[in-house]
């Protein structure tokens, strides 16, 4: 074996460890033992194995709103709480599988939640829609260019994408500058499409006026800055075992839901487990969850759900 060939499997296998390991896991326990013997009485090895097979994950990076949770200057109880759940960077999430991995949003906190997460690596990158607290991060990809050799793929709605060469220009200039960062684009509309492992299917819900993208990743669905979804986008998510949804407040909103909202459309597309996210400063962790149905849950950040 050539040395460049060797110095390219150790980099693959240090690259894609994470993705191997949740392929399976397997413990070898080698054994001889007086006790361990066939019909005819005679001693033999005995090998035992252990094997974990890991879940594809979702961990939800940021649970907040726009202006994220504490809010600067407010002294309400949630934004003085010291409950590490009431501590929320902007709604974002990172998709794991044994053979992908993917952001939902890239938002102003997108850098330090790859830091916080230990994420060296990803694939894609999923848009929502094009409001700043779920693309303003998007300028952090450098580094994954730079070590991952690639332009990062991007996937978005047709307004999203065209929103992206304004608000950073300088990413798509014909003369690019040195270092500024690359990506491929990818027009998604309400057809499937598929990234490594998974059938993603996108759907339309509406933020007011604006379409935003939710996704369906087999039997997750994920929807954030909804206010309104049509009978089609219900039958997409029906059948779901894990839904997750925005709720801003309990009090209803132009163009959020309130919890209210958020439970109506749980209770009609009935998951076994939901999730609530994209979470403004009045609602306490402690506060909320004590009075959610036993299935719903208000998610928060650095948790981790299996599907």
């Amino acid at each position: 074996m050539s040395k460049k060939l060797f110095a390219f499997i150790l980099f693959w296998m240090a690259r894609n460890f994470k993705q191997l390991l949740s392929l399976f896991l397997i413990f070898v326990l080698s054994s001889r033992t007086g006790s361990n013997r066939d019909q005819s009485g005679s001693e033999r090895s005995g090998y035992r194995f252990v094997i974990l097979l890991v879940m594809n994950s979702l961990e939800f990076l940021g649970t907040g709103t726009s202006q994220g949770v504490p809010i600067i200057g407010c002294h309400c109880p949630v934004c003085q709480s010291t409950d590490f759940h009431d501590k929320r960077l902007r709604t974002s999430a990172l998709v794991s599988t044994p053979g992908i991995r993917f952001v939902i949003d890239a938002g102003p906190d997108f850098r330090y939640q790859m830091l916080r997460a230990g994420v060296e690596d990803i694939d894609a990158i999923l848009l929502t829609h094009p409001h700043r607290d779920h693309v303003g991060g998007l300028d952090d990809v450098r580094p994954f260019n730079y070590y991952q050799k690639r332009p990062m793929p991007v996937y978005g709605n047709a307004i999203t994408l065209k929103a992206l060469r304004t608000t950073i220009p300088y990413a798509f200039a014909e003369h690019r500058y040195p270092g500024a960062p690359e990506f491929s684009l990818y027009e998604v509309d309400d057809k499937p499409f598929r990234l490594g492992d998974l059938e993603i299917q996108p759907f339309e819900v509406l933020h007011y006026k604006l379409p935003i993208t939710a996704y369906r990743i087999g039997p997750l669905v994920y929807v954030t800055d909804a206010k309104f979804v049509s009978r089609t986008a219900i039958e997409v998510m029906k059948g779901c075992k894990i839904l997750v949804v925005n709720a801003l407040r309990k009090e209803p909103h132009l163009s959020h839901f309130s919890l209210d909202e958020a439970l109506a459309l749980i209770g009609e597309v009935k998951p076994e487990q939901a999730y609530l996210t994209h979470l403004g400063h009045t609602l306490g962790y402690a506060e909320t969850s004590a009075e959610l149905p036993e299935h719903v849950h208000l998610a928060y950040d650095g948790l981790k759900i299996e599907f």
